[in-house]
């Protein structure tokens, strides 16, 4: 298998980019658009008035859609195909941070493809168009500006469910990046962020096959910058330079650029392990991953430790394996993220980890994982591990 790269979307970075939207959105030919956001944010900072001043100025028609949370629901999703379809949007603006952006998707499939939108999550059916989306940008983590991917909770459920969608569809059709509105970003979300982009470049880099050695010098030079510039956004958060850099990372992190060359796309255990601690507690997704990756790499790490032998040289001039590890959860730790399920504040016990085991097989209809390939009993050992169980 081949990894290749798809980049359709209009990238706007830098100071200002967001008062191009109306201009934009005018030159594509845009009627009536459908601006999502979050819980208040983007009113409290003046955002989501200057947003629809310059639609107005552009004559472009709007309609308005918040309430979006981390994590974001299929319930809020289904609202917005309902006020999509009843108000004849043709293109959906959203505004935020990468909840946003997935529910905004998630919006776009459903207003094309009809139906139960959750079909495309469940994978039932999958996604053969959408409604074109834009995006404005507060927060630098998910890099679903410029990914493929869209993640949904479904809400309606007991227990309630995660699940992810990938296709071509997914790509926004325009990104405007400033990372001046991530300057109120706080401290925690900050740091979960960067954990984020940080996993979206080792995701692609662990995996069972060929890598292009390029590739993995690229994929160094990614983790080093957010290890250089998280500290300094943490300790001065109006920083530009450090702002604009974490913002860039997170981008080219999750649009496939780190798996170019690669045999395949890489692992993405760790994300499934944590989608389970996301849906059913809620935590952050950033600070879950950063409290599960350390034991996933103990767990996986004989399948090949020269894999973590190059990481730890590349990015820290460390070839142990082990040491290189640590290294990570110490960057982790410096950044006030969780190394374990305890630092999430979960009290986790056996039989929580048995339950989430199964939830991320499906109840031990699949294997997940590439790097090593992980059943529910090597699940179960890997939150076992996490959890000082």
């Amino acid at each position: 298998m081949s990894v290749g790269l798809y980049t359709p979307t209009d990238v706007h970075f830098g100071k200002g980019a967001e008062d191009k939207v109306g201009e934009i959105l005018k030159d594509y030919g845009v009627k009536k658009v459908l601006v999502h956001y979050g819980t208040g944010s983007v009113k409290r900072s003046g955002l989501l008035d200057k947003v629809e001043k310059d639609l107005q100025e552009n004559g472009i028609e709007y309609v308005l859609l918040g309430g979006v949370v981390p994590n974001p629901r299929v319930s809020l999703v289904r609202k917005g195909i309902e006020l999509a379809e009843k108000e004849g949007v043709d293109f959906i603006l959203a505004v935020g941070g990468g909840s946003v952006l997935d529910s905004a998707k998630a919006i776009g499939y459903g207003v094309y493809g009809g139906g139960d939108v959750w079909d495309f999550y469940c994978g039932k059916r999958k996604v053969e168009g959408t409604v074109p989306v834009g995006s404005i940008l507060t927060l630098s983590a998910t890099g679903s500006e410029m990914s493929d991917s869209s993640v949904i909770t479904n809400d309606e459920t007991d227990p309630i469910f995660k699940r992810g969608v990938n296709t071509p569809f997914g790509r926004i059709k325009v990104a405007l990046l400033n990372p001046e509105l991530t300057y109120s970003v706080s401290k925690y979300q900050t740091a979960s962020g960067a954990v984020d982009i940080m996993m979206h470049t080792l995701e692609r880099y662990f995996l069972n096959g060929e890598s292009l050695d390029f590739t993995d010098q690229l994929s160094f030079t990614l983790l080093k910058t957010v290890i250089k510039y998280l500290p300094v956004a943490l300790e001065d958060p109006n920083n530009y330079e450090a702002r604009a850099n974490l913002m860039w990372a997170g981008t080219l992190s999750h649009n496939g650029l780190m798996a170019v060359g690669n045999a395949n796309r890489g692992d993405w255990a760790c994300h499934q392990i944590e989608h389970e601690l996301s849906a059913e507690y809620d935590v952050a997704h950033g600070a879950g991953l950063a409290a599960i990756w350390g034991s996933w790499a103990r767990y996986v790490m004989d399948t090949d430790p020269s894999r973590f032998s190059k990481l730890g040289e590349g990015v820290f001039g460390e070839s142990d394996p082990i040491k290189t590890v640590e290294k990570f959860e110490e960057f982790f730790k410096s950044a006030d993220m969780p190394v374990d399920i305890a630092g999430l504040g979960l009290e986790f016990d056996d039989e929580a980890c048995r339950r989430a085991a199964l939830g991320v097989t499906f109840q031990d209809t699949r294997t997940i994982g590439n790097f090593k390939v992980l059943t529910t009993e090597d699940i179960y050992e890997i939150y076992k591990m996490a959890s000082g169980n």
